[in-house]
């Protein structure tokens, strides 16, 4: 059993905390899924989209809101797309961890484990990040995971689905911050598809009810709301004009607080 994790009420008598982050893969999703990838030219260059013009898109209407915004980045993109790194943290915004090459836990052994997470702190330091936030990989954390975070001193969690509330996970024998998300609030289940995995490409309209009807149930529960977004699939031009019109909603429906994960997470009360 997890132990709900309790906050103070919400800054600027805000009913309800807002957290709009997004995973900057780029490339390293394919790259990490096998050798035969780098001849894949278009595969890769879809995952180029995001950082190179998804994510302009995405800094723009972050600013002309005045949004912050966390932005979970594995190593390989860092490496390979400084400048989108340089970008997001010119906004103002939270650089977090997302492994190195996108490869997820379950599918490696310890040393591979504590290699993507070592790999992708090096990365990340390059650019001045020590980030204290972490988000697996495909959504998937095995035990030993959780172990390393705790090791390596992180302190909050983006991976589980235990709750829709922030909560507490025992992490090497010490307490992280799990800050859940949800299939249903990612942008990649209804805007990602590629020849080899398939995918919906859905009516954004359908969307942005989901995503807007969520918010007010996070407002009328005086919670928090995680949304997952990929500035491949959201920074297409179509789709963010659905979340532009999502987060007018929000604005028009209520008093929300836009925040960064590491800002909520400092709101956390320690776990008794």
């Amino acid at each position: 059993m997890h132990t709900e994790a309790v906050f103070p009420d919400w800054p600027g008598g805000a009913e309800v905390a807002v957290a709009l982050t997004f995973d900057v893969d780029g490339e390293a999703p394919w790259l990490g899924e096998g050798p035969e990838y780098n001849r894949r030219l278009t595969t890769l260059s879809q995952g180029r989209f995001g950082p190179s013009r998804g994510l302009t898109r995405i800094l723009a209407l972050l600013a002309a809101l005045d949004i912050p915004a966390t932005f979970y980045i594995p190593g390989h993109t860092a490496d390979h797309h400084p400048d989108a790194v340089t970008a997001i943290l010119a906004g103002g915004h939270e650089v977090a961890h997302h492994g190195y090459l996108h490869l997820g836990s379950d599918g490696l052994d310890a040393d591979g484990q504590r290699a993507e997470l070592d790999l992708g702190l090096s990365a990340l330091s390059r650019h001045g990040v020590r980030p204290i936030g972490y988000r697996s990989p495909g959504w998937e954390i095995v035990p030993e995971t959780l172990s390393m975070l705790a090791e390596l001193g992180f302190s909050y969690d983006a991976s589980m689905m235990a709750d829709d509330r922030p909560y507490w996970e025992a992490s090497g024998g010490q307490p992280l911050l799990e800050l859940p998300g949800h299939w249903s609030l990612c942008d990649w289940p209804y805007f990602g598809w590629t020849p080899y995995q398939g995918g919906l490409l859905a009516d954004p309209a359908v969307v942005e009810r989901i995503w807007v009807e969520e918010f007010e149930s996070a407002r009328q529960e005086r919670r928090v709301v995680t949304y997952t977004m990929h500035p491949e699939a959201v920074g297409r031009g179509y789709a963010l004009r659905m979340l532009e019109r999502v987060i007018a909603a929000m604005l028009d429906q209520g008093r929300p607080w836009f925040a960064t994960h590491a800002q909520i997470a400092a709101m956390a009360s320690p776990p008794g």
